[in-house]
């Protein structure tokens, strides 16, 4: 199983910027300077990274070398665009099936979705680049390697994947307690999306208003609400089912 690899030193952080490396976060210590900084800010201005700014403290406990002030993680998993991974799925003959995911932050739950979702046949994954949980070797190890398997592809934001994928007539379904569809009463056999949200908040108010569809899972018990990994692994083979 291949693992995060983290890498530490301005000038490291710069040439894997500059290869193309899927950088899952950079910690930079807090009011760096210098020139070769500058170099690497230059950089960062110009792509969309996962940046946190930390005491000197927390960069000495991620790397026990000289890092200069920075250290980066690389995602163990190359990511696809959505334009690209649209486009593959428009030369198939089965109707495409997406995922995505609006700010899930539990990586084992991220890594327990993927792993249904490969069972699923699901057509690719859609995370957000910003505030969702990483695809580091926890997630890789929860999805018993279907992170491998599926193709993943990071946005700026969720809702710009909606929209992209409305433009396709792909039918976007959030799943959410706000409504009084069951997902048992849709029809999942068309081109569709599935918006799974948050562990806490769920799938934000301004995707619900931009979604084709709401849809929820009965709750015939007194807790009012699955582990999302559960809720998505229902909605999934809902559609299986309804595609067999």
């Amino acid at each position: 199983m291949q693992e995060t690899t983290r890498i530490f030193g301005i000038r490291a952080v710069i040439e894997a910027i500059e290869s193309g490396e899927s950088i899952e976060k950079i910690f930079i210590q807090k009011g760096l300077s210098g020139p070769l900084f500058q170099e690497l800010n230059r950089h960062l201005k110009e792509g969309n990274y996962n940046i946190s700014y930390v005491p000197v403290e927390k960069l000495n406990k991620l790397s026990k070398g000289n890092h200069q002030g920075v250290v980066a993680n690389i995602s163990p998993v190359s990511f696809i665009s959505l334009e690209k991974l649209v486009e593959q799925t428009q030369k198939k003959s089965v109707a495409p099936l997406f995922l995505l995911l609006d700010g899930l932050t539990d990586v084992r739950n991220l890594g327990a979705i993927i792993r249904t979702a490969e069972c699923c046949g699901v057509s690719g994954i859609i995370i957000q680049e910003k505030g969702s949980a990483p695809i580091n070797a926890d997630a890789v190890k929860t999805s018993a390697g279907a992170v491998f398997k599926v193709p993943i592809c990071k946005v700026n934001h969720i809702l710009d994947a909606v929209y992209h994928l409305q433009t396709y007539d792909i039918s976007v379904v959030a799943a959410t307690e706000k409504t009084d569809d069951l997902i048992y009463d849709l029809d999942l056999k068309q081109p569709l999306a599935i918006v799974m949200g948050n562990e806490a908040k769920g799938v934000s108010n301004s995707i619900l208003k931009s979604v084709n569809h709401k849809a929820k899972l009965p709750m015939l018990g007194s807790i009012a609400s699955l582990n999302v990994s559960v809720a998505c692994g229902a909605f999934l083979y809902e559609v299986v089912r309804q595609r067999l």
